[in-house]
C-alpha cells in the first residue's frame, strides 16, 4: 500500500497532504513545526511512505528526523511555479509530482562523516563573507571621495593617515567599518583553523588537495560539499554543478540541402549554467588562478591555448573545469595525483 506524502513547511506549521497510487486523495492535515509533532504525524500514515519537501531553512533537520521513519524521502529543488498558491496547493502538487515521477531537481542532504566538516566549512564562508564585505564598503567611502587606498587601510596602524583625508562627516563611519574588520580578521583566522582541523580527519581532503591548485582550504571545501563522487556519473554532471557546464540552445536544427537533410550549424552557447553550487565553481575558478600564476604543467596547457587564438577568460574556464575533472578522478577511483595521466584528462 503506497502513500505518496507532501510536507509543505512553514516556520510555525506544516500542512501535510497524503495520496494514494491512483491519485486518491486520502487525507490533509495542519501540525505544528515540531519534531514530536511530525513523527507522530507520520508514523500515523499506514502503509510504504513517500515523502517530500521542498529545500528551505529546515530542510536538513527535517532530512534528518524524517528518513528513518519513510521508505524514501525526496528534498525537492525549489521552482517557480504560476496560477494559484498556497500551503495546502504546494502540498499536493509534492504528492503528485512524486507519484508521478516527475520531480526536475532533487537535493542531495546525506552528510555522511562529513557533517563536522561541513559545518565548519559553513562557519568559514559566513566569516569570509563578511569580512570581504566590511572591506569593500570601507574602501567605497574613499573610492567616493576620489581617493584610491592600498592596502594599509585593513591595518589599524597605518589607516588613520587615511581617515585624516577624508570629510569630518565621513570619520566615524569608516572608524566604525575599521573596528568591525578588526574585530572580523582574528575571527576569519579562528574558522580558518577550525576548517583545516576537520579537513585532517579526513584523509581524502588531503589527497584532493594534491591536484593542482587545490590546496587544503579547496578540498576541504569540495569535501564538505560534494560528499560523495558517485552522485555524479559522467564529468558533465559534475561540471554543471560545479556551474562550470555549458549552455547550448539551438532551433531548426535541420536544412534541406538538394535532396537530403543535413544538420544546420546553429547551436549557439549562452555562457554557463547558472543553477550551481557558487563555493565549487569559486573553488575550482580559483585553482585555476592559482595553476596560472604558478609554473605547475597545466600553466603550459593555458599558455598554448593563448597562442592559439583562445581568450584567457576561456582559457581560465577550461583548467577550471580540467581540474575538477582530475579532482573527480581522483575521488571515485582512490587514488593519487599522477600528473602524467591526469594531465591528459580530457575537458571536451
Amino acid at each position: 500500500m503506497e502513500r505518496y506524502i507532501g510536507l509543505d513547511v512553514s516556520r510555525q506549521s506544516c500542512t501535510c497532504a497524503v495520496m494514494g497510487p491512483s491519485g486518491k486523495r486520502l487525507r490533509e492535515e495542519v501540525v505544528e513545526t515540531s519534531g514530536e509533532a511530525l513523527l507522530r504525524l507520520i508514523k500515523s500514515i499506514p502503509g510504504t511512505r513517500h515523502l517530500c519537501f521542498e529545500e528551505g531553512t529546515q530542510s536538513l533537520w527535517l532530512y534528518e528526523l524524517l528518513k528513518p521513519h519513510v521508505h524514501d524521502l525526496t528534498v525537492l529543488g525549489s521552482e517557480k511555479s504560476r496560477g494559484q498558491k498556497s500551503d495546502s496547493v504546494d502540498a499536493w502538487s509534492m504528492c503528485d509530482r512524486i507519484r508521478l515521477g516527475s520531480v526536475k531537481t532533487r537535493v542531495y542532504k546525506e552528510l555522511g562523516e562529513f557533517g563536522s566538516l561541513r559545518e565548519a566549512n559553513r562557519g568559514y564562508s559566513f566569516l569570509t563573507r563578511d569580512l570581504a564585505r566590511v572591506k569593500n564598503r570601507l574602501q567605497s567611502i574613499f573610492r567616493g571621495r576620489g581617493l584610491s587606498p592600498a592596502e594599509e587601510i585593513y591595518d589599524p596602524a597605518t589607516r588613520q593617515q587615511w581617515f585624516a583625508q577624508l570629510p569630518a562627516r565621513q570619520k566615524p563611519v569608516a572608524d566604525l567599518l575599521g573596528q568591525q574588520m578588526d574585530a572580523l580578521a582574528p575571527l576569519k583566522m579562528h574558522a580558518k583553523k577550525w576548517l583545516e582541523a576537520e579537513a585532517k580527519k579526513h584523509a581524502i581532503v588531503g589527497r584532493i588537495a594534491t591536484a593542482p591548485g587545490m590546496g587544503l582550504i579547496r578540498s576541504a571545501q569540495v569535501a564538505a560539499i560534494v560528499v560523495t563522487p558517485h552522485r555524479f556519473r559522467t564529468r558533465a554532471q559534475f561540471w554543471a554543478y560545479c556551474g562550470l557546464g555549458l549552455v547550448m540552445r539551438s532551433s531548426a536544427d535541420w536544412e534541406r540541402v538538394g535532396d537530403q537533410w543535413i544538420r544546420a550549424q546553429v547551436s549557439k552557447t549562452r555562457g554557463l549554467n547558472r543553477n550551481r553550487h557558487p563555493l565549487l565553481k569559486a573553488a575550482f575558478k580559483g585553482a585555476a588562478t592559482t595553476v596560472i600564476q604558478t609554473k605547475h604543467p597545466l600553466h603550459q596547457v593555458y599558455e598554448r591555448m593563448l597562442q592559439s587564438g583562445t581568450k584567457p577568460n576561456l582559457a581560465k574556464l577550461t583548467l577550471a573545469r580540467r581540474i575538477a575533472c582530475i579532482v573527480l578522478s581522483m575521488w571515485k577511483h582512490e587514488e593519487d595525483y599522477d600528473p602524467k595521466r591526469q594531465l591528459n584528462a580530457k575537458t571536451e
